[in-house]
Formats: structure tokens, C-alpha cells, sequence
């Protein structure tokens, strides 16, 4: 009887993930086939917050100069959020444009947000009808303003677009860019699907009548992340504003990934921290059964191995349909995201992928890491 019941338990969390991961698929479908382009060139205003970007600002500034949009159509702002290095000081020197604004926060100003409190102060100093979001250790290509802004319609209010990390064929970085391309491509397939959950604000814009109309971070500056994605969510949720993915190579912005195991557990402890404080109850509780799946994918070798076989066809059964949808939801991604997905690095990715989740959203409730050289406490 025991038996049978957690039977149906497992089987019940591995039919919601895979309806999840159908969501995803569909909605990439939808995306990929978005062919409808705005000629129209409204002002934008790129908003860059960086702390101690010292070995990257000069060349992000770089990639921002070759862009085609209108040059007198776009501005750059790039905003110190308390730098401990010399920062400032290189991109204040080489901003020598008129396009080209380097600000400081003043003391005083929002000292509990954060990352949050600098993209407020560019946003304040911001002449631009749509606010373009992104990381001082980013890259572009040079229609990567002019693709985004073409996804703009008059009810569009929000844009989210791919994020690839390069990749030096080392293993640790290879499995690095097939998890995250999983994470661009799931957000960007709920987005088709009329679900916004997932973004990354390495590559975002919005309209700011849209951020205007949600009072911004208002309800949640108190948390250090969350900038991307409850912006998203308030976007979809309170407004009739839309939101969309920008699924196209000119949309794509490069950076590298962590350098260290380390730095890894702290960004994905700090992601999976924002999903308790997500307004939506019905989310939360369907990316719980998320977690429960990933967690039975541990206890059902286990009780396998130590009380009924049955329990590893069970998981046999999980394992394989879910390697076989989250193959064809990743060749979505090739070559915009990754080149190619080398077979031994994905069954390792996929080896280890439920020991991560489970490890990141536990750690996750906690909220305490170490980012940018500061120790954050959600």
C-alpha cells in the first residue's frame, strides 16, 4: 500500500515537470517564429551598474560604442555602486562622448538596495523612453539596441533576451554554459507561453512609463536581488503592458561565467533566494513540486537499492524522459547560445543537476552570500 502510494507520488511530481517542461517547448516554438519587427527608433537609455569592474568596464564601454542604433537616439549611464577598486575612475576618464553619462551615488541614497538603489539613479538621470538593463561585464554585438527596440510594439512594456557565457572548453565552464543556456532558454520559453517567471538583468528593458506605473522596486527593495525578474512579474501582473523574449543572435549579450565553484554556489544560492518572496502563491507551490521531483530523483535510487526495485524503473523512467525533453528544449539554444552540446558534458551536467537544485534551494532559504566582495544578507 506504502508502496503504491509513493508510486504515485513520483510518478505525479515527474508528470508536472514534464508538463513543465512542455510549457517551455511550446512557448520556444512561439518565440522562434515571432517575425514581426518595429522600424521605429524611440530614446534609450542603457543603464550599467558596476562595482569593482575594473578589469571589464573599458571593454563593455568598447562594445556599447559600436552600436548602430541612432547615436543621438541613446544614451549610456553607467552608475558606481560603491566601487572599492578603481572603477570610476576608468570609465570616467574614458567617457568622452556626449552620449556617455558616469554617475556616483551620493551617500544616503537607498543605502539598503543595493544593486537596486544605482539602476533607480541611473533611471532618475535617464532621458530615455525605454530603459535597457545590463552588467558592466557583458558584451554585445552591434544591432544588439536596435534588435531589442524592434521588439517593441505599442503594448509591449517589458523585453527579455538571451544571456550566453563563453566557454573555453573547459569542462567546469562547458557545464557552466549548458546549465545557464537551460535557465535563458526556460525563462524565455514561459515568456512565450504567457508565464514570465525567469529573466536576467544582464539583458533586459522596459519601458519606463511601465516602470512608473508599478512604482518600480517600491515593494521590494529590501531584497538584493530580484531587480529582473519581480520587475517582470509586477510588469505582466499589474498593467496591460506585454512582455516579450527577443529570441534572435543580435539580441544576445556574452559574459563569462563564474571562475570558481565558489563564486557558482553563491550566484545560484543568491537566484534561488528570490523565489519565497515571488507575489504569485500558485508559483511558488508549482516550483516547490519542482523541487520535490528534483528531490526524487535522490530518494528513489535509494529506496531502489534498499526496499522495492520497483522504485528504480521508477526512476529510470523519470531520469530518461527528463534528459530526453531538456535535450530538445537546450537544441533551441544552438548555435545562439551554444555552439554544440557535447554528449559526455550533458549526461555529466545532467548527473548532477538534481544535487545542485536541491543544494541551492536549501541554501536559498537561508539568504546569506558573499557577492561583488560583499557579504549580502537577503
Amino acid at each position: 500500500m506504502i508502496d503504491s502510494i509513493m508510486l504515485i507520488i513520483f510518478l505525479g511530481l515527474l508528470f508536472n515537470y514534464l508538463f513543465f517542461l512542455w510549457k517551455v517547448r511550446a512557448g520556444l516554438e512561439k518565440v522562434t517564429k515571432q517575425k514581426s519587427k518595429s522600424s521605429k527608433t524611440p530614446s534609450v537609455s542603457v543603464i550599467i551598474p558596476f562595482r569593482n569592474e575594473a578589469d571589464n568596464i573599458l571593454k563593455n564601454l568598447m562594445s556599447l560604442e559600436s552600436q548602430t542604433y541612432p547615436l543621438h537616439k541613446f544614451e549610456i549611464i553607467y552608475v558606481d555602486d560603491d566601487s572599492t577598486d578603481n572603477s570610476f575612475e576608468l570609465i570616467n576618464e574614458a567617457s568622452t562622448k556626449l552620449n556617455i553619462k558616469v554617475l556616483r551615488i551620493p551617500e544616503g541614497f537607498s543605502p539598503s538596495s543595493r544593486k537596486k538603489r544605482a539602476i533607480r539613479y541611473g533611471i532618475e538621470h535617464a532621458e530615455g523612453e525605454i530603459i535597457v538593463g545590463t552588467d558592466a561585464d557583458c558584451f554585445y554585438t552591434p544591432n544588439w539596441i536596435s534588435e531589442i527596440i524592434s521588439s517593441y510594439d505599442e503594448q509591449t512594456g517589458f523585453v527579455s533576451a538571451p544571456v550566453r557565457f563563453t566557454s573555453n572548453n573547459n569542462f567546469f565552464e562547458n557545464l557552466q554554459q549548458l546549465e545557464f543556456s537551460g535557465l535563458v532558454l526556460t525563462g524565455g520559453g514561459l515568456i512565450g507561453s504567457n508565464y514570465p517567471i525567469i529573466c536576467n538583468a544582464a539583458n533586459i528593458s522596459y519601458r519606463r512609463a511601465a516602470f512608473n506605473q508599478v512604482l518600480g522596486f517600491e515593494d521590494n527593495l529590501d531584497l538584493s536581488s530580484g531587480d529582473d525578474e519581480f520587475l517582470m512579474q509586477k510588469i505582466f501582473r499589474e498593467t496591460d503592458w506585454t512582455v516579450k523574449f527577443c529570441f534572435s543572435k543580435d539580441a544576445v549579450v556574452t559574459t563569462s561565467p563564474n571562475k570558481s565553484l565558489t563564486q557558482f554556489y553563491n550566484q545560484r544560492k543568491r537566484w534561488a533566494s528570490k523565489g519565497f518572496f515571488y507575489k504569485n502563491k500558485l508559483l511558488i507551490f508549482k516550483l516547490i513540486l519542482i523541487f520535490l521531483f528534483y528531490l526524487s530523483l535522490i530518494s528513489q535510487p535509494l529506496l531502489g537499492i534498499f526496499y522495492d526495485s520497483i522504485f528504480l524503473l521508477s526512476f529510470l523512467t523519470a531520469v530518461i524522459a527528463k534528459m530526453y525533453f531538456e535535450f530538445m528544449i537546450l537544441n533551441f539554444g544552438v548555435p545562439f547560445l551554444i555552439d554544440k552540446i557535447n554528449l559526455f558534458d550533458f549526461l555529466i551536467a545532467e548527473l548532477l543537476h538534481p544535487f545542485y537544485i536541491i543544494i541551492s534551494g536549501v541554501s536559498g532559504v537561508r539568504g546569506n552570500f558573499t557577492w561583488k566582495e560583499r557579504k549580502i544578507k537577503r
